[in-house]
């Protein structure tokens, strides 16, 4: 007990006294900025993926577009994401002459690989609408565009919302990994913390909880959207 009060004590010297917790919210909020935006372009690339996919396929140009969705959804699913990461920021960028912050290239990769993921997702959840709900929006003179994007999806997101849930988590977790671009999140926060302290086991533990924590309140947040959807449905 002795010795973990000294490292306690470790910790503590460098997380207040040598101002680590300033590290530790820059990293908390580059992690959930690069989550947050990841999710927002990836439900927006996965909507669209997934509208293709759907689309009948009576024309040349919908099938050369199933062609390159079911490529960039292979690519994605394919490759691991520090991968993806690793080109993009050392491979790619340097290639087209683009500068990008670490946080940038995140959240652009989090954001392409998330909507590889969700483009399945909403797929199905699109496949799992009653088909007469599309018949019904044609027959009162809708687009298939204009149904889709007011009747069918709509219903799609909320029958896969637990779904996106569990996204939103695995971007939070895999968030570790954008140190290896530069980008200052929790890992790289906590990891300062431990090299000036010598002591890397409590800096590990509290990065451990404050994981937990999120992803707690995330799930929490899905569940009270979830009772609200269906309070809705049966006011309906």
């Amino acid at each position: 007990m002795g010795n973990f009060g000294l490292k306690m004590d470790a910790f503590r010297e460098v997380f207040v006294e040598q101002n680590g917790y300033q590290k530790v919210l820059e990293g908390l909020q580059n992690t959930l900025l690069i989550a947050v935006l990841g999710l927002i372009i990836g439900i927006l690339i996965g909507i669209l993926i997934a509208t293709v996919r759907v689309v009948p396929k009576y024309n040349y140009l919908p099938r050369v577009l199933n062609g390159f969705c079911s490529f960039y959804v292979g690519l994605f699913r394919g490759t691991p994401m520090v991968v993806q990461l690793l080109v993009c920021y050392y491979v790619l960028l340097p290639l087209i002459g683009l500068k990008m912050t670490g946080v940038q290239v995140s959240v652009l990769v989090f954001g392409l690989n998330s909507g590889a993921y969700i483009s399945e997702m909403m797929r199905a959840g699109i496949q799992s609408v009653d088909p007469g709900q599309m018949e019904a929006g044609r027959a009162v003179g809708l687009s298939f565009a204009t149904t889709m994007r007011k009747i069918v999806i709509p219903q799609a997101v909320k029958n896969i919302l637990p779904t996106l849930g569990n996204e939103f988590i695995a971007l939070i977790k895999e968030t570790s990994v954008v140190s290896f671009v530069g980008a200052a999140d929790l890992y790289v926060a906590f990891n300062y913390i431990g090299s000036n302290s010598y002591e890397f086991m409590v800096p590990y533990l509290v990065m451990a909880v404050i994981y937990i924590v999120l992803v707690l309140l995330i799930s929490l947040g899905i569940k009270l959207m979830e009772r609200s959807l269906r309070k809705s449905d049966r006011r309906n």
